[in-house]
């Protein structure tokens, strides 16, 4: 069975974590609170009620700063742990473990610096609470949340704001459906005005969670007393109220000792002729035991829900750590390896936006199908195969010699001259290839969830890409530029000796060559073929037979009939290279920057990778400072979740 002392232990162990964690609640945790989920008694009262009082006196320690105004400026969680009689009572603090406080002036001292350490010397609060344990013989197992008492007015040095900031503080405790709260009020007042009873009434209108405390019974006007409180027919609530009487100001002067100041309580309340009746049920030393012994009951029942909220919970930061990356090891050969999991991940996204996996690798093919027969459509071999370019090129290649039979010269120029305005659309190509792959390397280090957190290595995985990428392309412009100059260096001998035979089909090559020029001279007709240079060879020919008459052969070299079918001609040809410069150029830049990405991407940097030692490897793995703080405290966290996990395991629940 488990004992009161392993239940509320337990929830202390977990508070002090929590705390250590930042987890206090009222915050804007990622995560769901367990600071939140965990069962505490709520102090609240106004200023001046007795609440400082009424801790002393449970504790039985003179041992909280005093003073007028807001004394209490931060929650302090007050954890008490019953010890062997005879041992020596002492005090520890969170924030400054392994050390004890056994004189107990020392400990109001601490509390007062440390409230000035957070929120300076001035009458501001702060949310950060003061953790404070007592472990005493005196004691039962018992945790309080002591909170700043509620008021109505700011006074000199305080916002304007400060009476709303104190009560969303206090509200921030006590609207915990896990939260017991305990509301003190003084009875020399009327407890309608009373602050903790009107916000216990709204945070909790039933009462369920709610133990009243009346203080100051004995400072009530002669003839008066609070038994329609005390047997809650003034204010009902589902839990008992318990009357205080504290140590009067006399006492706590002469430093009073609390054994005494207890005794003369219990001798007030069995000798009184108003409260002798209630005189088992009142008191400090019973209203501690109330509270251990609820507290425990609620605490038992609550662990279900609690040890839910801790499974969930590690799994939502077993999930984040997965997205955060885990620590990274230290020594150079793990971050090697760590490197290059990191390398094969960004490549393997960048192949799938290559393979079509992932977007982005369609806009090459566009490159091939919609810009490229774009640009080549755009060139200007209408303005380079006009008449008079012809004629003055095809005259500029005879020299001082006229042509005999065909212009060859004046057709390699022609050719030669038309070929080059491939090479703009053929580089134009692999540029726009190479921004492609640009693109999809930066969208593959985005998109690589494990880079996220090193933008060391990011930045040197861009820069190795776009080193290589380069390369790529320089190797690219110099095979497309290659496959320009093999059509210009040899000339398809088949396309021209084919010439001939078309013009034979189209008329008798006996006939006057200014007729059969007519009839060869259209550029669109067979893509030119149908007029050529072999059919003036045919005619001269033919005019030699006949005698020789240079005259007619003379004036159909050089009317506009034999050059029409000499740019014609050469049009042909031209376009027969298009179109095998369009199914070209796209394979080479394929296979010299696309292939080329896919298998040797970082290659380059692989090789310079295994020379760096190992603080440069760090170095490359240096994380961005946020998101190591992040994972900082999500592992904590985490580690937070596990050991209240493993602490709710190590007790046997009572069945």
């Amino acid at each position: 069975m488990a004992t009161m002392e392993n239940l509320i232990g337990l929830v202390n162990r977990i508070q002090r974590a929590c705390t250590v964690l930042g987890d206090y609640g009222g915050g804007d945790n990622s995560f769901s609170s367990l600071w939140e989920a965990l069962p505490s008694v709520a102090v609240v009262g106004g200023q001046s009620s007795g609440k400082s009082s009424v801790l002393e006196s449970i504790v039985g320690r003179d041992f909280l700063p005093r003073g007028s105004g807001i004394v209490t400026r931060r929650p302090l969680v007050l954890q008490l742990h019953k010890i062997d009689d005879g041992s020596e009572e002492y005090a520890e603090f969170l924030h400054i473990p392994r050390r004890k406080f056994t004189n107990f002036a020392y400990v109001r001292q601490e509390i007062q610096d440390e409230t000035d350490r957070v929120t300076g010397k001035t009458k501001q609060i702060s949310p950060v609470p003061i953790h404070l344990s007592i472990y005493s013989p005196n004691v039962v197992n018992l945790t309080l949340i002591d909170l700043p008492g509620l008021t109505k007015f700011a006074v000199e040095g305080q916002p304007e704001s400060i009476a709303q900031d104190i009560e969303t503080m206090v509200r921030s405790y006590v609207e915990k459906p896990n939260s017991i709260i305990l509301a003190i009020s003084p009875a020399n007042q009327d407890i309608a005005t009373s602050d903790a009873i009107k916000l216990a009434r709204e945070v909790d209108p039933t009462g369920e969670r709610t133990f009243g405390v009346l203080t100051k019974l004995d400072l009530m006007d002669k003839g008066t007393n609070a038994l329609d409180v005390l047997e809650g027919r003034s204010y009902r609530l589902q839990r008992p109220w318990v009357g205080i009487v504290n140590r009067s100001q006399a006492d706590i002067n002469k430093n009073t000792n609390m054994t005494v100041a207890r005794r003369k309580e219990q001798e007030y309340f069995a000798t009184s002729p108003d409260y002798a009746h209630l005189a088992s049920k009142m008191g400090s030393e019973y209203l501690a035991k109330l509270l251990s012994k609820h507290l425990e009951s609620v605490i038992r029942s609550r662990i279900p829900s609690i040890t839910s909220l801790i499974n969930k919970t590690i799994d939502e930061l077993e999930s984040e750590m997965d997205h955060l990356g885990r620590p990274i090891a230290v020594d150079a050969g793990a971050q090697l390896y760590t490197i290059l999991e990191l390398c094969r991940a960004f490549d393997k996204i960048f192949k799938e936006h290559l393979d079509g996996g992932r977007p982005g690798g369609d806009r090459i093919y566009g490159v091939f199908d919609n810009q490229l027969p774009a640009a080549i459509k755009k060139l200007p071999f209408d303005r380079h195969l006009s008449m008079q370019n012809v004629r003055r090129i095809v005259s500029e290649a005879d020299g001082y010699q006229p042509h005999l039979i065909a212009p060859e010269q004046g057709y390699r120029r022609l050719i030669e001259g038309s070929l080059k305005h491939f090479k703009g659309p053929a580089e134009a190509s692999v540029d726009a290839v190479h921004f492609v792959l640009k693109e999809l390397v930066r969208m593959s280090i985005s998109e690589t969830q494990e880079l996220r957190r090193f933008p060391t290595l990011q930045a040197e995985i861009a820069a190795a890409s776009g080193e290589a990428l380069e390369r790529f392309r320089e190797e690219g412009k110099k095979t497309v530029l290659r496959l320009v100059d093999m059509e210009a260096s040899y000339l398809t001998v088949e396309f021209f000796r084919k010439l001939p035979q078309e013009v034979d089909r189209v008329g008798n090559p006996g006939e006057r060559g200014g007729n059969t020029g007519e009839r060869g001279g259209n550029p669109q007709g067979e893509r030119g073929r149908g007029s050529n240079p072999g059919g003036e060879r045919g005619r001269g020919e033919n005019a030699s037979e006949r005698g020789g008459i240079p005259t007619a052969s003379n004036v159909d070299r050089y009317s506009d009939g034999h050059f029409r079918r000499i740019a014609s001609n050469v049009s042909a040809y031209v376009g027969m290279v298009s179109d095998t410069l369009r199914n070209t150029i796209p394979k080479a830049v394929v296979y010299c920057q696309v292939r080329e990405a896919k298998m040797s991407l970082l290659n380059n940097f692989y090789a310079q990778l295994g020379k760096k030692e190992g603080k440069q490897l760090g170095l490359m793995l240096d994380e961005d400072p946020a998101l190591m703080e992040k994972r900082q405290q999500c592992a904590k966290r985490l580690e937070l979740y596990k050991a209240a996990r493993d602490e709710i395991d190590t007790v046997s629940w009572a069945r």
